[in-house]
């Protein structure tokens, strides 16, 4: 037989704790400090993957032109613009498509595609105007082009 020591302290009773409101404002200030911290760069990538999209999107469409060129000789005009790669225009004979299996979609930021043909640096211009929807812009309102 042995003798029983409680474990239990006097006068401290052993009931289920909660946590004190320092502990909950020292929680809630860290993780505050770990949103500003992580937020802005988080938000960076964001930016950036959106112009990488914006990128790929182009360069599909312009693979798609290159296409509607080998069958018909020359780029689509602008007034035909992008819709040539899925509708034969009226006054196109060669056209042999679609170029393009779904129809043309907006850039990233919900804005079309800015195409013009004859280019001002070659046949054509295909360009996203960023964020902003118009030309020039710095960050995420900066023009994507082809090339």
């Amino acid at each position: 037989m042995g003798i029983y020591i409680p474990s239990v302290v006097p006068g401290y009773a052993r009931a289920e704790r909660g946590f004190t409101l320092l502990e909950l404002l020292v929680v809630i200030v860290i993780i505050g400090l770990l949103a500003a911290y992580v937020g802005p760069r988080y938000f960076s990538q964001l930016g950036k993957s959106e112009r990488s999209v914006a990128k790929a999107q182009i360069e599909g469409l312009g693979r798609a032109l290159d296409a509607y060129r080998l069958d018909t000789g020359y780029y689509p005009n602008t007034e035909q613009g992008l819709n040539a790669l899925n509708a034969r225009p009226d006054d196109e004979p060669k056209w042999n498509g679609p170029y393009l299996q779904k129809a043309v979609p907006p850039d990233p930021w919900g804005n079309p595609y800015v195409y013009r043909s004859p280019g001002q640096g070659g046949d054509f211009d295909l360009l996203s105007l960023g964020k902003d929807g118009r030309t020039g812009g710095d960050g995420d309102s900066t023009d994507v082009s082809y090339h």
